[in-house]
């Protein structure tokens, strides 16, 4: 396996942009009162163009926010739109929104932004995450090499979806997880970004592979001072 491309830098300078922002409306008291009891951060972090805002849009049971502009003749000399020239806009600081999986538990997932020069965000919005989805295309399967290389470096529990679009070729889990070379056990899971339920499901295994990877941390904790009383 090749050695993964460099996941993105620390927190830098970035540049000034003006964004447009849409934004639910303040929720009214009645919603307020059916809101989960316990909150849970997901990140939605991939490559350029491979579907984050789509899937962030499809499950997101509010109106989502969104911070995209339209792709400008000045971007063409920075970002790689091989493989997706059909699209007109790109995501320049977070998409958010929020999905309540089960009575008392609910979701808020901030989608990161895909180009090299917006990485300076990732380390603000992964503060607090439980864990990450992070969107695979298997036409550019490379795109998400920084994505898995920033989790795996920063230990946050993630699972690779693979956005499965019509026109690529279809691979098994297994053989996308030996193409990136992922730890033992990180889950790789096929999905259709724009349907609700199917976005659903891969939050749903992301959540129970995270708690099972975080109870696992608390043990190690815990079990080497049970040893020394």
């Amino acid at each position: 396996m090749g050695q993964h491309d460099n996941g993105p830098a620390g927190p830098g300078p970035g540049p000034d942009v003006d964004v447009d922002v849409e934004v639910d409306v303040d929720p009214d008291p009645e919603e307020d009162a059916e809101l989960a009891s316990l909150a849970l951060k997901i990140l939605v972090a991939g490559g350029f163009g491979v579907g984050k805002t789509t899937l962030v849009g499809a499950v997101s049971e509010i109106r989502p926010l969104r911070t995209e502009e339209l792709l400008s003749e000045a971007g063409e000399l920075v970002d790689d739109t091989g493989g997706v020239d059909q699209k007109t806009t790109t995501t320049v600081a977070m998409d958010f929104g929020r999905i309540t999986i089960r009575s008392g538990l609910a979701l808020y997932l901030f989608g990161t932004p895909g180009q090299d020069r917006f990485w300076f965000l990732w380390d603000e919005l992964s503060q607090g995450a439980l864990g990450a989805v992070v969107l695979a295309d298997t036409r550019r399967l490379e795109d998400c090499f920084p994505a898995v290389d920033y989790f795996e470096h920063r230990r946050i529990p993630f699972v690779v979806a693979v956005n499965c679009f019509t026109d690529a070729r279809r691979y098994g889990a297994h053989d996308v997880s030996l193409a990136l070379d992922l730890e033992q056990g990180t889950p790789v899971v096929l999905c259709d970004a724009r349907d609700k339920d199917s976005g659903k499901e891969v939050l749903i295994r992301l959540v129970e592979y995270a708690g099972r990877v975080h109870t696992a941390r608390l043990l190690d904790l815990v079990e080497p001072q049970a040893d020394s009383v």
